[in-house]
């Protein structure tokens, strides 16, 4: 479990990493995932994702086969790959008792995450009585409380150049800066069982 600080940041209070390795479909998500580090782990955000690598999509297997090799040259390193859940696409392959761990989104895709209203505000700079984002998202998005729907959903095109949401707004969304300045206590659960997942790989050294 994350420990929080009182600005709302994870406190690792640690000196030296163990070895992590972190597999990424693209450098998006990658980008999405170092600035929720910065929010959430502050200390150890840049060293975090200092050895990712990019898999140029979901391929599980492809990480399998890389983290094989890594650890030939690094004895004891660990790796954690995180996946879009997509359209339900098959089981991760079993890691062989390698320390390989694999984090598969609850919802369809990691832009699922970013769509959070005051986020999305602070990003393009708008006021706080500016709410056309709400009513962007009450005509392209479930209720917040319907789980489901949410897993179903299909941000990624939601959330692209031409997608609903940017046209609704007249202009592109700076996801990576969204997600930079979403704050802790508006990230989803399952963004804090990722790291929580990132945190118990570091080992003892990562937590206080």
């Amino acid at each position: 479990m994350l420990h929080f600080e009182p600005g709302g940041a994870a406190s690792p209070s640690r000196t030296t990493a163990a070895p992590l390795t972190v597999y990424v479909e693209g450098p998006r998500d990658r980008s999405i995932l170092r600035a929720w580090a910065q929010r959430v782990m502050p200390r150890d955000a840049r060293q975090v994702l200092a050895d990712s690598v990019i898999l140029g999509g979901r391929q599980p297997g492809r990480a399998l086969e890389h983290f094989e090799r890594h650890l030939a040259d690094v004895p004891g390193a660990r790796a954690l790959c995180v996946l879009d859940r997509d359209d339900g696409q098959g089981t991760p392959p079993d890691a062989n008792g390698f320390e390989l761990e694999f984090f598969t989104w609850g919802r369809r895709h990691i832009e699922s995450y970013l769509v959070v209203p005051a986020a999305i505000r602070r990003a393009l700079g708008l006021p706080a009585h500016d709410r056309r984002i709400e009513r962007a998202i009450e005509r392209h998005l479930p209720e917040q409380a319907d789980e489901s729907a949410w897993r179903e959903l299909d941000a990624k095109r939601l959330l692209a150049p031409q997608g609903a949401l940017p046209r609704a707004l007249g202009c592109p969304l700076p996801l990576a800066r969204i997600a930079r300045v979403t704050l802790a206590d508006e990230l989803h659960p399952d963004v804090l069982a990722l790291f929580g997942r990132v945190v118990a790989l570091l080992g003892p050294a990562a937590r206080s």
